[in-house]
């Protein structure tokens, strides 16, 4: 496998190559790159790699200008110090986002992962395609019918951004900010809506990815997420639900 190694810091990117080579002696780095500039004219002169290990704030910029300076298709493990940027790392190449100090363990999980990804895709053949191509897609909801007072009102589902339980009643919250009462449990609304947009981050909140504004790490152990429109409880994704968590985000 063939790499580059994205990151400003020497001895991190020193402390990154022996993990790979512990974990994998055939895994090749070629490049170890400081900067968005360096970065940008390598890419543009090489064959991409196989996989990419990046930091985000490097010598001259944010990383994700490399995304948009360079034609980087190649999968990407973020290794960063800061928690704030999972949401936009997950909405570029992403496959994994490890915060520093990087140990071997989390690194590990994340080669596997790439690897895991790798052998599906590569198992695709044609006739697999056919019959993928040939499924019918299935059906979600797309808006609910609910009652305020004495009016009826039609929400569409891309209205929506996150739905809550509280003492046995369950809420949607809508772009807006307003708090409506609807006749489903979270239980039922998990198998209604496209999972591809919605998460069920904890027993109390079933969550819109573009409701969500950032991701923080939290002592317990937990994902701490900040929600737009702002909850009324704290919301966290509890430790058994982390890793498809973050593979949600990076869908």
């Amino acid at each position: 496998m063939n790499t580059i190694i994205i990151e400003d810091e020497n001895l991190t990117a020193q402390r990154l190559e022996a993990m790979l080579k512990k974990y994998d002696s055939n895994i090749r780095v070629l490049a170890t790159l400081p900067s968005v500039e360096e970065s940008v004219q390598w890419l543009r002169r090489n064959e991409a790699p196989d996989l990419v290990f990046m930091d985000i704030h490097l010598e001259d910029d944010l990383c994700f200008k490399i995304f948009e300076l360079a034609p980087l298709t190649s999968p990407v493990i973020f290794t960063t110090a800061y928690d704030e940027y999972m949401i936009k790392a997950f909405k570029v190449n992403s496959i994994d986002y490890l915060l520093k100090p990087v140990n071997l363990v989390e690194l590990i999980a994340a080669l596997d992962k790439y690897k895991a990804l790798k052998e599906q895709f590569s198992k695709l053949d044609f006739n697999a395609l056919l019959q993928y191509i040939g499924q019918r897609a299935p059906e979600y909801k797309t808006r609910f019918m609910i009652t305020v007072g004495t009016k009826i009102r039609s929400i569409e589902t891309s209205e929506i951004a996150y739905f809550y339980s509280d003492e046995k009643i369950t809420f949607m919250v809508t772009r807006e900010g307003q708090h409506l009462p609807i006749d489903f449990s979270l239980d039922k609304l998990v198998t209604l809506l496209d999972p591809q947009l919605f998460f069920r981050a904890s027993r109390q909140f079933l969550v819109g990815f573009a409701a969500i504004q950032s991701v923080l790490t939290h002592f317990k152990g937990k994902l701490k997420l900040e929600l737009a429109p702002k909850a009324r409880h704290e919301v966290f994704v509890s430790g058994d639900r982390m890793t498809d968590f973050k593979e949600w985000l990076g869908r």
